[in-house]
């Protein structure tokens, strides 16, 4: 399987839904996709899953009988016991599964951090918490057969999401079309370049046996999104932001992976952008109704028909990438 986390440490440039409806395109294409809601607010569980469910999951999370991501690391936590399998929520979308979320992963983002730290003492412990989520991952795609994962994570750049990068094969950039997007790529390179190098110190340093993360996140575009249209095109506003995003996304993503190991961004530059993605009225709709912005049963025929092509072109650009 591939692994690729949709990550941009702002917020509000919609990687949860962007996520939800990519998993949902691969699976009209026949792909089987485990989404894994790794951020403690616990979005993508919402979206997909009813309010009811999702509260009685979280109020059983610290049993025995838990099921959420907090429920897996939990023992690990407590007494430094075995990671607890949890199996992947079937959802009414066929092909596509959950490893359901949980505010409780905040608590685990701080033994993370710790446990960073114990990597670098060459500690077992350490390198058992940083791959938590990846052994996890590992036994819900066997069971499954699982061909993409998808990892949802918060708006941040803190020890849980860089596990989480550091797990992937992949990763892509969501960006709004705006000067706080462009401000963001700055800080967004700079870590990536800081995680991927610290992970091949730690790999050198590891003891031999311990299980270690994949450390090479290879970027494979941006997504421009949530931009408005007129008479089918762009607002002005939207296209004078888009040179700029490709711009920065070169200079601070790109170049920065590059000075580090080419193999981090491949590809011709200028070529990066996967698709676009409109601000569609619909889409709050989506979320209320649990399914891919095609599949409302409200909303004009022709913006449905959008939506479907829209995402049906990423998912297809994102299966040639391999």
């Amino acid at each position: 399987s591939k692994r690729i986390a949709i990550f941009n440490h702002k917020g509000g440039v919609g990687k949860t839904t962007l996520t939800a409806n990519i998993a949902c395109a691969l699976a009209t294409r026949g792909k089987r996709v485990l989404l894994v809601d790794a951020d403690p607010q616990c979005n993508l569980t919402s979206y997909f899953v009813e309010d009811s469910v999702v509260d009685d999951l979280l109020d059983k999370s610290d049993g025995a009988d838990g099921k959420t991501l907090w429920s897996a690391v939990k023992p690990l936590i407590d007494s430094d016991g075995q990671l607890h399998a949890i199996a992947p929520y079937e959802l009414n979308h066929q092909n596509v599964f959950l490893l359901p979320g949980d505010i409780r992963l905040s608590e685990f983002e701080e033994d993370l951090s710790d446990a960073w730290t114990d990597c670098f003492k060459r500690k077992q412990r350490g390198f058992k918490i940083t791959g938590a989520l990846s052994a996890l991952v590992d036994r819900a795609v066997e069971h499954k057969q699982i061909d993409y994962v998808f990892y949802d994570s918060g708006p941040n750049i803190g020890p849980l999401n860089r596990s989480i990068l550091l797990d992937c094969d992949y990763f892509i950039v969501p960006v709004a079309c705006d000067l706080f997007s462009l401000r963001a790529l700055k800080t967004l390179g700079h870590a990536l370049v800081r995680w991927v190098k610290d992970w091949k110190t730690i790999s050198m340093l590891a003891p031999d046996g311990v299980d270690l993360l994949r450390g090479m996140p290879i970027f494979i575009g941006y997504i421009p999104q949530q931009f408005r249209v007129y008479r089918g095109e762009p607002t002005r506003t939207s296209k004078q932001a888009m040179p700029g995003l490709e711009r920065d996304i070169n200079s601070e993503v790109v170049a920065r992976l590059r000075e580090v190991d080419a193999v981090l961004a491949p590809g011709k530059t200028g070529a990066l952008k996967l698709g676009q993605v409109k601000e569609f009225p619909h889409a709050t709709e989506a979320q209320r109704q649990g399914v891919p912005m095609w599949e409302v049963d409200k909303g004009s025929k022709e913006q449905l028909s959008q939506a479907r092509e829209v995402f049906l072109e990423i998912a297809d650009a994102i299966i040639d990438k391999g």
